[in-house]
């Protein structure tokens, strides 16, 4: 099939590389020209496992192509994507500008049947603005074109996308006519092949089930974050009860990880969103409200800690040590990321912080640029040479086994502020660390 992909971001750029991956000619258009020379080079704007590999393969295969044309894109794409970004706007809801603008594009330039489809997460009633959108336009043209709409929401996690799309656990699709129906289970066949995971359901439910989706896992969360502070003050050990809870099959393992927070492009952007609906109903979405407020406080949780050992205006000068600015592992991303928060709040405090990331440093000289309180270390034992406490903010692999000898001997204080909970307590303490996890307190 020919598949147009409107936005090259993260959604945009997996999507169209892993439908051109099983045969379909993908063309992906972004109004963004250095972006489009970029990819046309061969340089990926985004960090996702395996995707650099899959993009190159794939073009030099010719299934894959950029451009900054629209038209060509709507003369391309038996069924056209929508994959841009919504972005919280001032009030929390999200920014549909860009998504009807590329609506209002597809409805200039289209000559014959296309499926409009939503891809962008998007709040309930938005693919029916862009029918809207899309009718308007057609009918400004004194033209008859026959099209269709459609939502399919993506569930797609940053460092696993391109396993999540190749073997997907469900696909939504939310349409109202036969016809969109049966190309979508035609373009989504080669990933149904065990069995149909495509779900069709009307169009409100499925953009509704993305955001009821992303704002349960945001409150699996932030519950176990209101458990970890909870244990502290029983002293109970989180981690304990974590396995207790989780060993109930109602419950299971799935994040009950406690924490410094959630942070990224969809939990904190999506819980906002569904805030900002249930509001425009007249609905006060009272545990989406606790589950945002909850999260913003946890995310100064390892500040506090700080603050309570070293006490106030005893940081100016010190050197911290920071391991993990991405807001997870296996990405670069770091909107929204707790490491923010932390990093500045050090500053605040007058800390000089050494931070090491795996593949984030591009990304926080964006964000940040050239500070004289910030040296960005190109290994993790770099960042603790003199420090006075190790801040671990993301649960990168690379530091769950690390050489705790080697560590001790580099840090002027031998103590660890232990933001995801990823070292033993115990062992740390016998190497003779000072510990201060999440919800561990009486356990060190």
């Amino acid at each position: 099939m020919n598949i147009t992909i409107v936005g090259t971001g993260y959604v945009g750029l997996v999507t169209g590389t892993c439908l051109a991956e099983v045969g379909n000619h993908v063309l992906c258009v972004d109004s963004d020209q250095a972006k489009i020379d970029a990819l046309n080079s061969g340089e990926i704007p985004i960090h996702e496992p395996g995707l650099d590999e899959l993009v190159a393969k794939n073009v030099e295969a010719k299934r894959l192509r950029f451009t900054t044309e629209i038209r060509q894109g709507v003369a391309h794409g038996e069924i056209i994507f929508i994959a841009v970004g919504t972005p919280p706007d001032e009030d929390g809801g999200a920014d549909l500008r860009h998504v009807l603008a590329v609506a209002g594009d597809i409805g200039r330039y289209i000559e014959e049947y296309r499926i409009v489809v939503t891809k962008s997460t998007v709040p309930v009633g938005t693919t029916d603005k862009v029918c809207g959108v899309l009718t308007d336009t057609i009918r400004g043209r004194d033209l008859a074109i026959d099209f269709s709409v459609a939502s399919n929401p993506e569930f797609l996690k940053e460092g696993a996308a391109i396993d999540d799309f190749m073997k997907p656990d469900r696909i939504l699709v939310g349409a109202n006519d036969a016809r969109a129906v049966e190309r979508m289970r035609a373009l989504y066949a080669p990933f149904n092949r065990s069995h149909d995971r495509m779900i069709v359901m009307d169009v409100p439910s499925a953009e509704l089930t993305k955001y009821a989706a992303n704002s349960l896992l945001a409150t699996k969360i932030s519950f176990m974050n209101e458990m970890a502070n909870l244990a502290e003050r029983l002293g109970a050990d989180i981690e304990s009860v974590r396995q207790g809870i989780g060993a109930d099959p109602r419950i299971g393992y799935h994040f009950i990880y406690p924490g410094c927070g959630y942070g990224g492009s969809c939990f904190p952007k999506d819980v906002q969103a569904l805030q900002r609906t249930a509001s425009g109903k007249g609905y006060d979405a009272r545990v989406l409200n606790a589950v945002e407020q909850v999260n913003n406080a946890q995310k100064y949780v390892l500040l506090h800690k700080i603050d309570e050992y070293f006490g106030a205006g005893r940081l100016d000068g010190a050197r911290i040590a920071l391991w993990g600015l991405a807001f997870k592992p296996n990405t670069d991303d770091m909107r929204e990321a707790p490491s923010r928060v932390v990093l500045e709040g050090l500053w605040e405090r007058g800390a000089r912080v050494a931070a090491f990331d795996p593949v984030a440093h591009k990304e926080a000289k964006r964000i940040y640029g050239e500070r004289d309180d910030l040296v960005l270390a190109e290994d993790p034992y770099d960042a603790l040479d003199g420090a006075e406490a190790l801040v671990i903010v993301t649960e990168w692999k690379i530091f769950r086994s690390p050489d705790l000898a080697a560590m001790k001997a580099r840090m002027k204080n031998p103590l660890v502020f232990d933001g995801r909970n990823i070292f033993d307590p115990g062992q740390l303490t016998r190497h003779g660390f000072e510990y201060r996890g999440i919800g561990r307190t009486n356990h060190a």
